[in-house]
């Protein structure tokens, strides 16, 4: 029954632009032709859950270990998991936060999908990766030693800036529809890095932050770098589950 409902849940969706039409229909032929969609061991293509995670002080971010870009918590499905658990427990691992799934849940117990992406997952895998909105409070994030150090509460607008292409768009949409004036701010310590010290961000990284195209030259030297199996002793590389 879930690959039905998940199935049903992405043939559903209103593409936010171009690239998620696109995703939808790959998803959707990829999907049909496999046995085991969720075990990234049956096949190359395999289904992942991800988690945008949002709270008071804006969106959550980490750095990917492996191929330094600034994306959502998320990983692989589990063996008797859903997409959407796998979200929400990848989310709780990788940040040390009590998350917990945004607006309720229907009468299955399913949350709402609020976007997917298909997008080459390293090692040769392609991730059908689905993504559900999680309620991340306020605290800081405090993950375990052997997940990404580099993570933290972005505003909204500087969360946008820094992600990866893959998340900005659903980043840019729910920043259009919150409807909380915490979350909409821009500016203040509260809401992001304007400064070292401030608790909005936790994470080894410049005070300053990077620029958009850092992050961009960062990404592309990253992907390169995982397609080789390489270490980058330039970037914080490694093994992060994010999706």
């Amino acid at each position: 029954m879930t690959v039905e409902r998940l199935r049903a849940d992405v043939a559903a969706r209103t593409p936010l632009d171009e690239r998620e039409r696109t995703s939808i229909e790959r998803f959707l032929t990829a999907l049909d032709g496999l046995e085991r969609p969720f075990d990234e061991h049956a096949d190359p293509t395999h289904v992942t859950g991800s988690a945008i995670v949002v709270g008071p002080r804006g969106v959550l971010l980490l750095k990917h270990k492996r191929l330094g870009i600034w994306l959502q918590p998320g990983g692989h499905v589990d063996a008797d998991e859903t997409p959407w658990d796998a979200a929400l427990r990848e989310a709780r691992e990788e940040t040390g936060l009590e998350v917990s799934f945004a607006g309720p849940l229907d009468d299955d117990g399913v949350p709402e999908l609020i976007h997917v992406d298909v997008h080459a997952g390293g090692r040769g895998h392609t991730h059908l990766d689905t993504r559900y909105l999680l309620d991340g409070g306020d605290a800081d994030p405090a993950p375990p030693a052997d997940e990404s150090q580099e993570i933290g509460w972005f505003s909204w607008g500087d969360g946008i800036e820094l992600a990866d292409d893959g998340v900005r768009s659903i980043l840019d949409h729910l920043r259009s529809t919150r409807s909380q004036a915490p979350l909409e701010s821009e500016g203040g310590a509260k809401q992001g890095r304007s400064t070292s010290s401030s608790p909005a961000h936790r994470g080894r990284w410049p005070p300053n932050g990077p620029t958009r195209q850092a992050a961009d030259d960062q990404h592309a030297h990253g992907v390169e770098l995982a397609a080789h199996h390489e270490a980058d002793s330039g970037c914080v590389l490694g093994g992060s589950s994010c999706a």
